[in-house]
């Protein structure tokens, strides 16, 4: 094939991919089954790994894959970004329409449109191609975060026209992304994200892009910072020119011609709001006319011609009937106060968890209390405090059970921990939630052992540890209730099936505290054998990109645990991949043991192709500089970590001389001259 037929392939295949990203996840109207657009995607995958030289940074397949940063850079902003006035009710609403009437002097109209609930961001385009993005920050300067931003599946790499264009924007997580987020925090025993936007802007402050790239962002463009080779005269012109240039756009704003449209469009958004599938806080009213608006300017914190009114919170009055405590997989135990039914945000309100021992006595909740509660994000039923001023005495203090409330064995608080835990490895709750972790879909995913199943194979004694499911037959489902010849076939061959799920879903399922899904890729990928995961020291783990102390400490106490060695030798008995990959027993790993930091300038090879020749070689390669380190690698402008490097006494490598000592150790192990 000519090379002007592969670049014209390439680009046809850009412009398809790119088209049908745009119907998928800024119209929701998708065009291709998932099979289709896959088969898209790797083809192009396919050719610009045959042909590199003509791999663009706008490619669909350039949005992930750039290594951790050390840290944030800054960027100036072109046009400061200001914050907006607020409006807490419609006297405030009146007056700024009024303010804003009488200083045009002329007749004018505003845009009406959602404030979404997420975090501002600002994004450069030059010749049409993404090349930037930051956080506000203080207005006038923001963390860099192109990296994170180009993981956004709906933010286009390159517009359908070549401008040089400054576009104001605001990420977002939809409700229901933010609810599965959550689950798997909790599951792995992280700390839970308070509503969509701390998760939102959590997410697009990661050093490392593929964390925010597990995390489905969205995000909605509302202005333009700067633009050249373009005139508009109205901000309702500029939504609709950002919706032509393919950036996403919320539809439902509505140009308004005086107060009373103003008026009426706040009050259908108040009523509507908590059916969208996305948080918004406020409406935003803008003067229409960009001409006007350069004329009325800004006062030093925000834009005379704009102003942002704000929902007040929907909260409600119940009483907490009970608190209660619940045993989760890892030993947790979690108040949750059971409350007097009550409609917040048009759902019907049953019970709130309470987190902590701490949380409960720092707001100092007692059951019997009348209290005040909302919805975090409008999900979540909260606490916000009780009504003291409503006691009559009769309310009990809550106390923290001494023992477990589902076994009876000792519970104890760590130092320096929030949670109180059940230290008893056979409780039958911490069993049975570890049972329904195991088969969860992105663990072992086994269709049919749900919760009200694995409670009866735990009840029945048919099952104690997850590696009793690979003994099951057919004939023992059916002596339980509710299973038939069929059903119980079906459940033994998800069970059977579930022998073929990869490393990484298994260490997932183990239930490893603080392992989620993303470590557990990682843990899977770097070590690349369960036999390799169980020997692997603290400081084998910290050198992982992801890990820090706690998840390391956690991985070495479980791998410590009896009754965990035998669990996984027993799933090895069963046949589950103990591998990532066939081991190549004939590896070199001369360097196991060793740890290394990469980082400069490199000229003969990227940081990741020498990271992945190390790792080859059996080093541990780390992201930052510690007493840990062995070598350091240093290419031009090493900045930092050499500082670091040169105050430890670590030993410094330039590219040159990590070469030859890479050949000489070599030679010298293999008896070489």
């Amino acid at each position: 094939m000519l090379l002007e037929d592969v670049r014209k392939q390439i680009e046809d295949l850009r412009a398809k991919i790119n088209y049908h990203n745009y119907r998928y996840y800024t119209l929701d109207d998708p065009e291709l089954s998932d099979a289709e657009y896959d088969q898209l995607m790797q083809k192009l995958i396919e050719l610009e790994t045959q042909y590199p030289e003509f791999v663009t940074p706008d490619s669909p397949t350039q949005r992930v894959g750039s290594t951790p940063l050390d840290g944030f850079a800054t960027i100036t902003h072109q046009v400061p970004l200001l914050s907006l006035a607020n409006a807490f009710n419609m006297s405030d609403v009146t007056s700024f329409v009024s303010r804003v009437q009488r200083l045009a002097e002329e007749p004018v109209d505003f845009v009406c449109e959602l404030k979404i609930d997420g975090l501002a961001v600002s994004l450069n385009y030059e010749s049409g191609v993404f090349v930037s993005g930051a956080t506000r920050g203080d207005g006038q300067t923001g963390e860099d975060i192109t990296q994170n931003l180009r993981t956004i599946r709906s933010l286009p790499l390159r517009l359908r026209e070549p401008l040089d264009l400054n576009v104001r924007g605001e990420v977002y997580l939809k409700k229901s992304d933010f609810l599965a987020l959550n689950k798997l925090r909790e599951e792995s025993g992280e700390n839970l994200f308070a509503n969509p936007r701390n998760a939102a802007a959590g997410s697009l402050r990661q050093l490392d892009p593929r964390v925010t790239a597990s995390r489905p962002l969205s995000i909605f463009c509302y202005g333009i910072g700067s633009i050249s080779g373009q005139e508009v005269e109205n901000h309702s012109d500029v939504l609709k020119l950002l919706e032509d240039l393919g950036l996403p756009v919320n539809r439902n704003y509505r140009v308004c011609r005086n107060l009373e449209e103003i008026e009426e469009y706040i009050g259908e958004w108040t009523d509507k709001r908590t059916q969208l599938p996305y948080d918004i806080d406020g409406i935003v009213i803008k003067l229409n006319n960009l001409a006007l608006q350069n004329k009325l300017g800004t006062t030093a914190r925000s834009p005379r011609w704009a102003i942002a009114y704000k929902f007040p919170a929907e909260q409600a009055v119940t009483k907490v009937l009970d608190i209660e405590v619940q045993v989760g997989r890892t030993g947790a135990l979690t108040p949750l106060a059971i409350l007097e039914p009550v409609t917040v945000a048009g759902s019907t309100v049953r019970r709130a968890t309470l987190h902590n021992v701490d949380f409960v006595e720092q707001k100092d909740i007692r059951i019997g209390d009348q209290v005040l509660i909302h919805k975090a994000g409008d999900i979540i039923p909260e606490i916000i405090r009780p009504l003291t001023e409503k006691r009559d005495g009769t309310e009990q203090v809550f106390q923290m059970p001494t023992k477990c409330p589902r076994c009876g064995g000792e519970v104890i608080r760590p130092i320096g921990e929030a949670v109180t835990r059940c230290v008893n490895t056979s409780c039958p709750a911490q069993i049975l939630e570890g049972l329904i972790h195991f088969a969860s879909r992105n663990a072992m995913d086994i269709e049919g052992l749900g919760a009200a199943v694995s409670e009866q194979l735990i009840e029945s004694g048919l099952v104690k540890t997850p590696a009793d499911l690979y003994q099951l037959k057919e004939e023992d489902l059916l002596k339980l209730e509710r299973f038939g010849p069929k059903s119980a076939k079906n459940l033994i061959t998800a069970i059977e099936e579930s022998k073929k799920r990869p490393l990484s879903r298994l260490v997932y399922a183990l239930g490893i505290r603080l392992v989620g899904e993303e470590v557990s890729r990682e843990l899977a990928a770097y070590f690349q054998s369960m036999d390799r995961l169980q020997k692997a020291r603290f400081e084998d783990l910290v050198a992982i990109p992801l890990i820090g102390d706690k998840i390391a400490s956690a991985v070495v106490v479980f791998f410590q645990e009896g009754r965990n060695v035998q669990l996984i030798e027993s799933l090895r008995q069963a046949g589950l991949q103990m591998t990532a990959e066939p081991v190549d027993e004939q590896r070199d790993n001369f360097l196991e043991g060793l740890t290394f930091v990469v980082t400069g300038k490199l000229t003969s090879m990227s940081r990741k192709e020498i990271e992945d020749q190390l790792r080859s070689l059996g080093a541990n390669v780390a992201s930052s500089v510690s007493k840990n380190t062995d070598y350091l690698i240093a290419g031009e402008k090493a900045g930092s970590k050499l500082d670091r490097a040169l105050e430890l006494g670590t030993k410094i490598l330039s590219e040159v001389e990590y070469y030859s000592f890479i050949e000489e150790l070599i030679k010298h192990k293999r008896g070489g001259h």
